[in-house]
């Protein structure tokens, strides 16, 4: 709980995560783990080597903070501000990152403490920039992978948690997709400009992008069948235009596009270009559409997660491990499972008589995390490592 409100008062936004990084860095020294800095720009990875031969496993958790301005009445709110794309912007961790953090560090220390019993191996993963890497550079989850965080050892499985508001304590899980593909879209819309009182003269691309917008609304709601899988198609901005008596040559639209379904995901892709440059040619405007295949389903194993329910149960106890419903939020935890078997679950931390479905959500100024749910996962990191490492042979 210490080090969630130290790096709680202190967060850092995305690839600039370095005082974290040292906290991190040098508690994994200190219980003699080999350690590794500097992965994909602030990242930390920590190998912790058994006393008996056995598998690799990893446990990874998320460092980023956002550029949010913290609202939450605790003595150790953020009071930081930082420059975000070029803009001055308080910064929170609105998401829970820093409990992640906290918690893995914990793990570590638990497991560092019986490694001569350990079957085995286990790697933490410390990523930045979850959250997406600033305009202009890179990061996350890819360039960790990048630049070996699965390798050297490989690990044959990994996991990894997410607070979220459910009751504090519990467990969601759910076998394959718990968490949605995460793809950007720009779509410029170019006309002609022309007098605002004079709108014959030109191609207006502020109506056909308006036009755009309702069709693209149609995608979801008319034309592909919802009860396979959950999607959602959101413009979440529009810019043209700076004056009200001059139409713009362009208007620049972007979005984004919540899938679990992979041969859904890539006929969304085709009918958002199609809607967006069929209604544009019907106005004698063109649309240039780019979509930005960002992050992946978050994809649980099904014989992983079966697996390991049994030490979820233990950990937290049966009535409070349920099934998940899936969650159009996205995480980059699944760039890991593209690669090896993942589970990733949600851990609740909504305070006990607070009804979850009035509290502020994870990216909110006012998001809460009740810390009565810290030792619920540490132990469930820890026992999933034992236990997966115990079981496989």
């Amino acid at each position: 709980m210490a080090w969630r409100r130290d790096i709680h008062a202190h967060p850092e936004l995305s690839n600039r995560e370095t005082r974290t990084a040292d906290l991190v860095a040098q508690h994994l020294r200190s219980l003699g783990l080999e350690v590794r800095t500097g992965v994909a720009h602030t990242g930390v990875i920590g190998v912790l080597r058994g006393g008996k031969p056995g598998p690799v496993v990893a446990l990874r958790a998320d460092m980023d903070a956002l550029p949010v301005t913290e609202e939450v009445d605790v003595p150790f709110a953020s009071k930081v501000r930082a420059t975000y794309n070029g803009q001055e912007v308080g910064v929170m961790h609105a998401c829970g990152h820093d409990s992640h953090v906290a918690m893995l560090m914990g793990v570590a220390e638990i497991l560092a403490g019986m490694r001569n019993d350990l079957p085995g191996t286990v790697k933490f993963i410390f990523q930045p920039a979850e959250e997406g890497a600033p305009a202009g550079e890179r990061g996350g989850a890819a360039l960790m992978i990048e630049e070996g965080a699965l390798d050297d050892p490989k690990p044959s499985a990994i996991f990894g948690l997410h607070v979220f508001p459910y009751p504090t304590g519990d467990i969601r899980y759910r076998a394959g997709g718990i968490m949605a593909a995460a793809d950007g879209f720009r779509i410029v819309v170019r006309g002609r400009q022309t007098h605002g009182a004079l709108p014959w003269a030109g191609i207006d691309p502020v109506v056909v992008a308006s036009q755009i917008v309702l069709g693209l609304q149609t995608i979801t709601s008319r034309q592909v069948d919802l009860t396979t899988a959950p999607a959602v198609v959101t413009v979440g901005a529009i810019n043209g235009g700076i004056r009200l008596n001059i139409i713009p040559d362009s208007v620049v639209m972007l979005g984004t596009i919540r899938t679990f379904d992979t041969a859904m995901r890539s006929d969304i892709h085709q009918r958002v270009r199609r809607t967006a440059e069929s209604i544009a040619q019907s106005a004698g405007a063109t649309a240039q559409v780019v979509i930005d295949s960002a992050t992946a389903v978050t994809y649980n194993d099904p014989e992983l997660t079966e697996r390991i329910l049994p030490t979820l149960r233990e950990v937290a106890g049966a009535s409070h491990v349920t099934l998940a419903t899936p969650v159009t939020t996205a995480e980059d935890f699944s760039r890991y499972q593209q690669r090896i078997p993942g589970v990733f679950f949600f851990l609740g931390i909504t305070p006990p008589g607070t009804d979850p479905a009035t509290v502020a959500p994870n990216h909110s100024p006012r998001f809460y995390v009740d810390e009565a749910a810290l030792p619920v996962g540490v132990r469930a990191m820890a026992h999933l490592a034992v236990d997966y490492l115990s079981r496989t042979r």
